[in-house]
């Protein structure tokens, strides 16, 4: 019982919300970039909300499942498709064995998440099961997945009653709330958002940064006009974490991502909130974003908000699904 890797992606690996409590180590979080649509996955087949995901990126991988599962799929829309049948996003789906499932076409956003409903037979390196590619380490073999990678599944359900000959079905309940495409990212003020000139601390609300090529799952290096310093003083280096944005020497900005660093020396100018940090996850290169300052406590509402959401989903969709393989198995 197991899924295969029939053809290589980009960059596809296995993700949950990360590692943490280590940093003091040097050791850096990762996790899914996209936390919310990772969850939002496992939630539709009423899984755990960490239980770990495929993170796929597009040229995406080709995915042959040798025995029947559930699996859902959310995030990005990159038009996938069962035995060459196109199949909806943010759905349950039972799809039989020997089905390939693939991704056609990158319709919108940059990154997908592939929930299963049976439990991967994967080891946890320091309570995660996140790859982390620098070191080697957690995940499939600590680095993504390749041609011919088996995943085994440590159970198993027989859908072939249900089934019935059929490639695969698409349950009937879906998620209301998915992938947000605003552009207007808020944040809260950082560290050291008072070394900025007052008409750069304008000019950071103001004006749109493109995401450059220089961007991918450690950070996004943004093209705006300069920012400038009040003076030339300089930071020890101290603690950054997912969604610190940094002013670098060029007077240009990063937002450090899923796979930042422990510690950076750069001014810390913002803190994007983290209700908006899967919107920001499925930028791509070319696209432009906004910052609008926040509070705290408006911060702390959103994401209060996102977390019952995705736990309430979870509890329904767990009782229909056992109701509905109780029904039919």
């Amino acid at each position: 019982m197991s899924l295969r890797i029939t053809r290589q992606g980009v960059l596809d690996t296995i993700q949950d919300l990360g590692r943490y409590g280590h940093q003091y180590l040097g050791i850096n979080c990762n996790g899914a970039m996209d936390q919310f649509s990772m969850q939002l996955t496992n939630a539709l087949i009423g899984k755990e909300l960490n239980a770990p995901v495929l993170e796929i990126h597009f040229p995406s991988s080709q995915i042959q499942f040798e025995k029947e599962t559930v699996i859902c799929i959310g995030g990005a829309d990159f038009y996938p498709t069962i035995n060459d049948q196109p199949v909806p996003l943010h759905h349950p789906i039972v799809v039989s064995g020997k089905s390939l499932l693939k991704f056609e076409k990158l319709q919108s956003g940059a990154r997908c998440y592939l929930s299963i409903l049976n439990e991967l037979q994967l080891d946890k390196w320091m309570n995660s099961y996140s790859t982390n590619l620098k070191s080697g380490t957690g995940g499939f073999e600590g680095r993504n997945l390749l041609k011919s990678d088996v995943i085994l599944f440590k159970n198993g359900l027989n859908f072939s009653n249900l089934l019935n000959g059929k490639d695969f079905i698409v349950f009937p309940w879906k998620a209301s709330d998915t992938v947000d495409t605003r552009n207007e990212i808020e944040f809260l003020i950082g560290s050291e958002w008072h070394w900025l000139t007052k008409d750069s601390q304008d000019s950071f609300q103001e004006q749109w940064f493109q995401i450059t090529n220089e961007a991918d799952r450690m950070g996004y290096q943004l093209a705006g006009q300069s920012l400038e310093q009040k003076t030339k003083e300089q930071l020890v280096s101290s603690a950054v974490c997912f969604g610190t944005v940094q002013l670098l020497p060029n007077g240009q900005l990063i937002i450090l991502m899923a796979d930042h660093q422990t510690a950076g020396g750069y001014p810390r100018a913002a803190y994007v909130i983290s209700a908006h940090l899967p919107i920001l996850a499925q930028k791509k290169p070319n696209d432009v974003i906004k910052f609008k300052m926040t509070s705290l406590e408006e911060a702390e509402r959103k994401i209060i908000a996102q977390k019952k959401y995705l736990h309430q989903l979870q509890f329904a969709c767990k009782f229909r699904m056992e109701e509905f393989l109780h029904a039919h198995l």
